[in-house]
């Protein structure tokens, strides 16, 4: 108990430090918008470690040293911006205006988010299902293999990023582009896993299943599927964290919503108390999402 006390001790004392700085020491820098957000915030942040610090009770963990850098970051920020007023006044706005950007912007926000999710949601799936269903019988059949393998191994490794602008302009809209972007970014790679783990197949495993004589849709999708699932599936966060990541980017080349737009267009309208929230919320998104896929992992390949 001594030892979670003293683990305790130097977050709360940063929290402390901050808490006083924002409530307490006068602000040296004009408009500087209300605490209240930024104080509902903290709140947030405490009540969410100290419920991850309960669940981990007895185990070592990283809980305590991250909220302690979290806290000694948002106090440098504090002094630095609003307080003493030494950082660039325009580009660092104050945390308080941050937070307050959420009070403010919380419907665009999710909207936003709810844009940038549904194209997420929708160019990972067809890119993650067509490299699944593709993959298979061109990993198996070994004309097929001999052509598309040395293909993907060439474009599994070129981010779809690097084409972005050009699909951009080809495509009729700039949904559909950005969806193409996802789709290329996790079909090659996951295609290219496909075949690798067909091939990394023990001998003995195929031996056994040539004796049933099984068709060719029945070695696929019976055999050689549930083989090459759990190798899929652990890969999916960074999947997933990488195809977030290439939305945003699309995002930011002339998109009208969409996490990626919120903040280009705070940038474009010299408005950082609002990009910095933008940027803020985009961290979180995919907290949430590789939160959700190592949940997704532990239930479906519980063995590993």
């Amino acid at each position: 108990m001594r030892a979670e006390t003293r683990r305790l001790l130097l977050p709360h004392l940063l929290l402390a430090a901050l808490v006083y700085a924002i409530v307490c020491l006068p602000k040296s820098r004009p408009n500087v918008e209300s605490a209240t957000a930024l104080l509902v915030g903290l709140a947030l942040f405490e009540g969410a470690f100290l419920a991850a610090a309960r669940r981990a009770r007895g185990r070592e963990t990283g809980a305590y040293d991250i909220i302690a850098l979290v806290w000694a970051l948002l106090l440098a920020w504090e002094l630095a911006a609003p307080v003493c007023n030494i950082a660039h006044p325009v580009l660092v706005p104050p945390p308080e205006n941050v937070f307050h950007t959420f009070r403010l912007q919380w419907r665009v926000m999710l909207l936003n988010i709810g844009y940038s999710m549904g194209l997420l949601a929708a160019g990972f799936t067809t890119g993650l299902v067509l490299a699944v269903l593709l993959g298979l019988p061109c990993a198996w059949l070994p004309r097929l293999r001999r052509v598309t393998y040395p293909i993907a191994n060439v474009m599994a490794p070129i981010p779809p990023v690097v084409i972005s602008p050009y699909l951009v302009a080809l495509m009729p809209s700039f949904r559909s582009a950005s969806m193409l972007v996802i789709v290329l970014g996790v079909f090659w790679p996951t295609f290219l896993t496909t075949i690798n783990r067909v091939g990394a197949i023990e001998p003995q495993i195929l031996d056994a299943a040539r004796t049933l004589e099984p068709s060719t849709p029945v070695m696929l999708f019976r055999i050689l599927l549930p083989y090459v699932l759990p190798g899929i599936v652990s890969g999916l966060k960074v999947s997933m964290t990488t195809s977030l990541l290439m939305l945003n980017f699309a995002e930011l080349m002339g998109a009208t919503h969409g996490m990626g737009y919120y903040v280009q267009n705070s940038i474009a309208y010299a408005n950082y108390a609002h990009a910095v929230a933008g940027i803020l919320v985009i961290g979180a998104v995919v907290t949430v999402l590789s939160a959700a896929v190592t949940w997704l992992q532990g239930h479906l390949i519980r063995w590993q």
